[in-house]
């Protein structure tokens, strides 16, 4: 079974972290959306945090800006992931340092092409 945790993963239609739950669910994945202020996103429950999510994800997503990421990257490490991919804007210098100190296994690219779709498509 494919999974992913999206985390910043967001109820607003219009914003990446909402079209990468849609995308990854019309993928067959199971997906598992990040939000400590949403309940649910996309008829999903939502999760406060990577620690609530109640397996280890094959896949982590991630929609933070950096400095909201550096902090998270401790537990996305401790509930452990095959790939964390850092979408567009949400890497840094200091965000690499730390989910290589972490041995984290980074991909920089938007997830939703990763998967063979297109953010306007979804």
């Amino acid at each position: 079974m494919k999974t992913i945790a999206i985390i910043g993963a967001s109820a607003d239609r219009s914003k990446f972290g909402n079209k990468a739950v849609r995308a990854f669910v019309r993928q067959g994945f199971t997906v598992y959306p990040v939000n400590p202020k949403e309940t649910g996103i996309e008829g999903l429950p939502a999760f406060k945090s990577i620690a609530e999510v109640p397996v280890r994800p094959n896949l982590v997503s991630v929609y933070l800006p950096p400095a909201v990421l550096v902090k998270v990257l401790p537990d996305i490490a401790a509930r452990g992931c095959d790939e964390l991919w850092l979408n567009p804007g949400t890497e840094s210098d200091e965000v690499l340092i730390a989910a290589e100190r972490l041995g984290l296994k980074v991909i920089q690219a938007c997830s939703i092409v990763g998967i063979g779709m297109s953010p306007e498509d979804v």
